[in-house]
């Protein structure tokens, strides 16, 4: 939806640009080191201070910000993958933006409005065991994965949808 958003404003004559928070994603060896590569995606698992450190940037209107992407063929972050110079728009968007608790609690502040995009889990199910099927996980990976870590995560993201400006209900919209 941030794609598709800045798509718009662009073809309405905006500058925009999308800086996705999956390019904090902590790498894999950080992960491995930490003991935390089977719960890639929880909320301790990407870099959020750096995150927050990089909307400041942005806020402040540095003049270049190299912005991480997320590979999905690499399973890694991409530095640079985006580099946001002078547009006045920023679309971000991410999982853990309105968590309230450390290392979270600065990021609602950074943004001027925050949309929740609220996806019941009998959208989110389907689409997530499809994108890890794609991906090249077994239906029993994808399934413990799913179960294990992103329904609790996504629980997790729904009881901040309050601290949004506006909620949307995704289940309608796609």
């Amino acid at each position: 939806m941030a794609e598709r958003a800045c798509d718009r404003l662009t073809a309405d004559g905006h500058r925009a640009a999308v800086a996705p928070m999956d390019g904090f994603h902590r790498s894999n060896a950080e992960l491995e080191a930490m003991g935390a590569r089977g719960r890639k995606g929880d909320p301790d698992t990407f870099d959020a201070e750096a995150y927050a450190a990089m909307l400041r940037h942005v806020r402040e209107g540095e003049q270049r910000v190299e912005w991480p992407t997320f590979s999905r063929v690499t399973d890694e972050p991409v530095p640079g993958g985006v580099v946001i110079t002078d547009e006045p728009i920023v679309i971000t968007e991410g999982n853990y933006l309105l968590l309230e608790g450390e290392p979270w609690k600065d990021v609602r502040g950074l943004l001027d409005e925050a949309w929740f995009l609220d996806v019941p889990e009998d959208v989110l199910v389907p689409r997530l065991l499809e994108r890890f099927l794609a991906g090249g996980r077994s239906r029993e990976e994808a399934e413990a994965k799913i179960a294990g870590s992103d329904l609790p995560n996504a629980r997790l993201v729904r009881g901040t949808r309050g601290r949004a400006d506006l909620v949307l209900d995704v289940g309608v919209v796609l």
